[in-house]
């Protein structure tokens, strides 16, 4: 199961931590782990590159475990794809089940 972490401060993202493989198919032909792939390197590539903010981030190189975290707060552009990704993942989360996904929010 892929478990994403999505931290926030005061109602604002300030770190995305996603780990673990779905487990819904096969290596190489599991498309709900290639969706979440695509969409959350997506959105953090598009921070990188269509924001200033300032973040920290790490991958595992065999994949499994993504984070990103913000120490100085996030743009508006930075929350409106965050925001972008979190409805993709939900949607993913809908249509495969609990069982291949967990999305958690939690204050700290």
């Amino acid at each position: 199961m892929i478990s994403v972490v999505i931290s926030k401060h005061n109602n604002e993202i300030v770190n995305v931590s996603l780990d673990g493989h779905a487990g819904y198919a096969d290596h190489g032909q599991d498309i709900v782990c290639a969706a979440v792939s695509v969409l959350v390197i997506n959105t953090f590539n598009s921070i990188e590159q269509f924001t200033d903010d300032a973040f920290s981030s790490e991958a595992a190189e065999d994949g499994g475990y993504m984070t990103m975290a913000f120490p100085d707060g996030i743009s508006d552009k930075s929350k409106l794809l965050l925001d972008s990704m979190i409805l993709g993942l939900d949607e993913i989360q809908k249509q495969y089940g609990d069982e291949y996904i967990s999305l958690q929010y939690k204050e700290v």
